[in-house]
Formats: C-alpha cells, sequence, structure tokens
C-alpha cells in the first residue's frame, strides 16, 4: 500500500490480512547476535535450524501449558526444528520441511494439537530478518486541529478531564511503527517495542518499524502528541510500543506472529493493545479443519495469557461488508497462495477479533452512519467508532514525518483503543473486563438504520453493537464534563453566493459566556476560500471565526476559541456561512459550543 505524499488519501486497499475488504530459540535475536542466552516467560531458549531451507512450513505444536520441554525432542526425531516455544502456553513454533511431519507429532505423547499455520513457505528472512527502513523525516507546517472523527467521539471534551496518562501503555500489534515521526517520538516507548515477525522475537533497536504505512497510521490515533503540530490522537497523553507482527514484503499477520505480539503484550504490561488485521492465511478459522483448530486455540491461549497480565484486546471487525453472525461462505482465504470459495459455519471465527474477551469494533463514517465496508453481525459487534468512507477519511501519521486519510475498521478499532486507554488512565485499578464493560456504558446507543441486515435493538444491535464510542462519556465518571455542551447535527445546504445560518438554543448556564467559548464547526465545502463564517451571539453581535482564508482547500473542520465573556450564556446562538463565490459549494455538517 503506497502511500506518495502530505495529506494523501488512500482508501480501503491493503494487504490481505489487514481488516480489510476494506490485514530458532526465542532468545531475542539482539541477544543472539551478541553470542548472549535469554529466557523470559515469554518463551524459552530452544535449538534452531542452522539456515533456512526450502520448502520450510511453520506449525503450531500446542501441550498443555509448561509441557512444552517434554515433546521438544519429538519435533527433531519427526524432521523438524524448534523455532519458538511459548511454555507458559504450551505452544511450540516448529518449522519443518518434511510433508509428514504434522501426523508423525500428532501421535506423540502430550501432545493435544498440531496445525499448519501457512499454505506457503517460511521466507527465508525468518533466520536472518533485515531491519526495517528507517524513513527520512520530513517536518511539517501544519497545525493541529479537530478532525471530524475526533468531534464525533467529543475527544476535545475529553482532553479537559484527562489526555491520558504516561504510565498507561498501548500495544500496536500491526505492521509496525515510525517512532521517529514528530507526532509519535514524543509518546513512543522504544523499550517495550519489539518485532514478532515470523513468531520470534527481535529486540533490535528499529525492528518495530513499520514495513508499510497502516501501523503508523495506527499509531497516530490513539496517541498522536498533543504539540501543535499534525493532528492529536485519542489518548495524546499515553505510551505507544509497537510490537510488529506483519511480516516484510508479504504484510501478512500469521498465528505465531500474534502468539508472539500477545504473550509479548502480557508480559510488558500493556494495558490494552489494538489489532486492525486478522490472523492470515484464513479469514476464518473452521475448528472442524485440524490446522485452523490448532491456530484457534494457540492465539485464543495467547489471548487469554495477555488478559490474565492486564491486557485488553481490541480489534477491527473487517472490511467486506459481511454479516458475522450468518457465516455462509469464505472466499478470500487461504491469502498466502490461491484462494478457494467454501462453505463455512458460524463455528468458524475471524480471529482475534471474534475470540472470547477481545472488543470487536465496527466502523461508521463521517455523520455516524455504518460504513459501507463495515462486517456487521448482531451479538458480534461490541462497538462502533469512526473508521471513514469515501472522501472523508480519517487523517493520521505516515512514515517520514507526514500524514495522510485511510477507511476501514483497521482506522475504527484505534479510536477504540484510545478511549480504553483514557478509562484506564481514570481508573488505574480497572481490570480488562472492567474496561470493556465500561466501553459498553459509555457507548451513545444507535437504532438499526431501515436496513434489513441490521438485527437488534436500540441498545444493541449488528450495525453499532452497544453503541458509538464517546470518549468525553467514558473519562466523565465523578469528574463533572469540562462545561455545558450543545451541539447540532443537522445539515444546512451552502449554495452559490448565499448565506446560510444554523441555530443552538443555550439554556441552563449561569451568567455570561466564557472568554474562552469553544466554537467547534464541520463544515464541508470544496473551496474554503470562498466563506465567512461568524458565530452570532444571542444579542446580534458578531463574532468572526474565519474569513475567506485557506484558498481551496477543504473542508473546516476546527474548534475556535471565542471570548464571549460580554454575552449572556442562554439564549439562541448562530453559526452564519457565507459563501461569496460561485462553483464550489457545500453544507453546515454540525457545530458545537462548549461553554
Amino acid at each position: 500500500m503506497a502511500v506518495a505524499a502530505l495529506g494523501t488519501t488512500v482508501a480501503l486497499a491493503a494487504p490481505a490480512g489487514f481488516a480489510q475488504a476494506a490485514p530458532t530459540d526465542t532468545a531475542p535475536v539482539a541477544a543472539r547476535s551478541a553470542g548472549a542466552t535469554q529466557t523470559t516467560t515469554s518463551a524459552k531458549a530452544a535449538a534452531a535450524p542452522a539456515a533456512w531451507a526450502a520448502g520450510t512450513r511453520a506449525y503450531l505444536v500446542i501441550t498443555a501449558p509448561g509441557g512444552t520441554s517434554a515433546v521438544s525432542g519429538a519435533v527433531a526425531n519427526s524432521g523438524g526444528s524448534v523455532f519458538a516455544t511459548y511454555d507458559a502456553i504450551g505452544v511450540i513454533v516448529a518449522h519443518s520441511t518434511s510433508s509428514s511431519f504434522a501426523t508423525s507429532m500428532r501421535a506423540v505423547g502430550g501432545v493435544q494439537q498440531v496445525g499448519a499455520t501457512r499454505t506457503s513457505d517460511v521466507p527465508a528472512d525468518a533466520y536472518n530478518p533485515a531491519l526495517p527502513a528507517n524513513p527520512a523525516q520530513s517536518t511539517t507546517t501544519l497545525t493541529e486541529s479537530n478532525r471530524w472523527d475526533m468531534t464525533q467521539i467529543k475527544a476535545e471534551q475529553a482532553w479537559a478531564v484527562t489526555t491520558g496518562s504516561a504510565t498507561v501503555k498501548v500495544g500496536v500489534l500491526d505492521t509496525g511503527v515510525d517512532d521517529q515521526h514528530q507526532d509519535i517520538a514524543p509518546n513512543f516507548n522504544a523499550a517495550d517495542s519489539a518485532s514478532c515477525a515470523y513468531g520470534k522475537v527481535d529486540t533490535r533497536a528499529g525492528a518495530w518499524r513499520d514495513v508499510g504505512t497502516h501501523g503508523t497510521h495506527v499509531a497516530g490515533t490513539i496517541a498522536a502528541a498533543k504539540n501543535g503540530k499534525g493532528v492529536i490522537g485519542v489518548a495524546p497523553g499515553v505510551k505507544i510500543s509497537s510490537v510488529r507482527i506483519a511480516e516484510p514484503t508479504s504484510s501478512l499477520f500469521f498465528a505465531e506472529n500474534t502468539i508472539c505480539g500477545f504473550v509479548w503484550a502480557g508480559d510488558h504490561g500493556f494495558k490494552v493493545t489494538n489489532n486492525s488485521y486478522y490472523t492470515d492465511p484464513w479469514q476464518f478459522n473452521c475448528p472442524d479443519n485440524v490446522d485452523q483448530a490448532a491456530i484457534i486455540e494457540g492465539v485464543r491461549r495467547a489471548q487469554v495469557y495477555a488478559e490474565g497480565k492486564g491486557s485488553l484486546q481490541v480489534a477491527a471487525a473487517g472490511n467486506s461488508n459481511y454479516d458475522l453472525a450468518n457465516k455462509t461462505t469464505d472466499s478470500e482465504s487461504p491469502n498466502d497462495s490461491t484462494p478457494v470459495t467454501r462453505t463455512i459455519t458460524n463455528a468458524c471465527i475471524d480471529i482475534p477479533t471474534e475470540l472470547p474477551g477481545v472488543v470487536t469494533v465496527a466502523a461508521q463514517g463521517n455523520g455516524g452512519t455504518k460504513a459501507s465496508y463495515s462486517n456487521f453481525g448482531n451479538g458480534v459487534i461490541d462497538i462502533a467508532a469512526p473508521g471513514g468512507d469515501g472522501a472523508s477519511g480519517v487523517y493520521s501519521t505516515l512514515p517520514g514525518g507526514k500524514y495522510g486519510n485511510m477507511n476501514g475498521t483497521s482506522m475504527a478499532s484505534p479510536h477504540v483503543a484510545g478511549v480504553a486507554a483514557l478509562i484506564a488512565s481514570v481508573n488505574p485499578t480497572f481490570t480488562p473486563a472492567q474496561i470493556r464493560d465500561q466501553l459498553g456504558v459509555q457507548a451513545t446507543d444507535r437504532a438499526c438504520p431501515s436496513d434489513t441486515r441490521c438485527k437488534g435493538t436500540t441498545t444493541k444491535n449488528g450495525f453499532f453493537g452497544e453503541g458509538a464510542v464517546d470518549a468525553l462519556k467514558a473519562v466523565g465518571g465523578s469528574t463533572p464534563p469540562p462545561g455545558a455542551y450543545f451541539e447540532n447535527l443537522a445539515d444546512v445546504t451552502i449554495a452559490d453566493n448565499a448565506t446560510v445560518e444554523s441555530s443552538i438554543t443555550v439554556g441552563g448556564v449561569t451568567g455570561n459566556a466564557p472568554a474562552t467559548l469553544k466554537v467547534g464547526v464541520d463544515i464541508k465545502h470544496t473551496y474554503i476560500g470562498d466563506l465567512k463564517v461568524d458565530l452570532v451571539a444571542p444579542d446580534g453581535t458578531v463574532y468572526t471565526v474565519h474569513n475567506r482564508t485557506g484558498s481551496g482547500t477543504d473542508n473546516i473542520v476546527q474548534t475556535f476559541t471565542v471570548n464571549a465573556s460580554s454575552e449572556v450564556a442562554n439564549g439562541v446562538w448562530k453559526l452564519r456561512v457565507n459563501d461569496n463565490a460561485s462553483q464550489d459549494t457545500g453544507k453546515i455538517d454540525a457545530w458545537n459550543l462548549t461553554f
């Protein structure tokens, strides 16, 4: 997925393995390259093959937790080698060129399951991984402004309560993260970052960097710094770590990589992880298939391990506009070789998003409707968040100090991960289950539209789950909100050479408006240099917030601060928009006042 320049729009196109339409011994590589040995709770040192061989395939060998050493000798006797071991969850990652390896190992005492994780060969890079590029950084002259997605989840109002605690660590399990990016570097936690590509931890400096663009975009949505540059993340005060689980070239996320990432998350104290992908090569893993059953069990155990260590997993629902509650066919798997169409049932699951305990996130477009591509399913979707749709993408960070738009449930999930991090910041003793419950409690109910595919009730349905994520309510608790908040979501068309108004009636506010009245504006227009935008107070006083600047730039999505301290707060306030030229039109999409 290539992104050419600042402000580039990237649509759903993404390597298979993203949540898309529209993804040895186990001593870390750094220790091994220095001739050292290392044993961690994540995994235990074990003999690895000396070199890669053509035809090498990867397998999960599953035993009882703590039982891997008893069967590791049988791996070699069956024509394989131990590449990584996760003894705490009873998982060995084995490699073999033998077509009989799995059958042989299934007959070994103490072995519960064995399954191939791929239908293609393990890349030679697994045995001598190349470090991802460290891109040259460009600086930005862009200043922070509220984007539609942040306005939609009331992020700015939430920041008045908390921007997040630096003690809260969020793991980005993805294609990697550009830690040098000007908006990510202030919050990046290198000490807890690594690569888990191929299913083995690599702690060399930079192993966590992006082999695409996806992970950096996700990271910015979660926690881009509030530093006056570029963009602001949902939780700009928390720390983010990169665990790269995508492999270079293919950008695929195989089961052993996800297992490694979840165990790393548990062992390194990640309060939340974001998972904007599905575990390749199967879009859905079916328990009646011996290989896929082992994949389900291995990843499930790793998720349970991470949650037991205090980590909540948040995951994208996928971008195939597919009803996850009524599965019938899968025509996209296996995506590492030749996909075939197969009949499936609801017993087949998209992992990790459909694993127990994982928060499953659907995507919304600008305005809160279901995004056209978003998967859905009553009883499967937990919550919804902005993911973008069409021209209204989610704007965030890209490698090399750049920025751009992407659409997808991959973009919705990090909004929820960021809100979960805010919840953890104001409730530091919360368990993953309590954070998960709070996400449901704070969600704003959204009823089904007139679409027969949407099943359920207003409070919980297949398009939005328990509702739309709301950062302000999520951090409210017993803390008062940052002032009375009023909004108007009704669209008002802006015609050429015309003046239009949208009104908000304010009541229940004592005294005058503040000197820092916040005016949130969301105007969709194809040439904002045509526009003059005024706030009109109840007594008719006019405060100009935008006066024909921005030239040919599209849209005004920004929060302005107005000194309205001489105005009585209660009454009818108006947003007045004057279009001063022909050809370009638009609409007032929404606006709000915070006193």
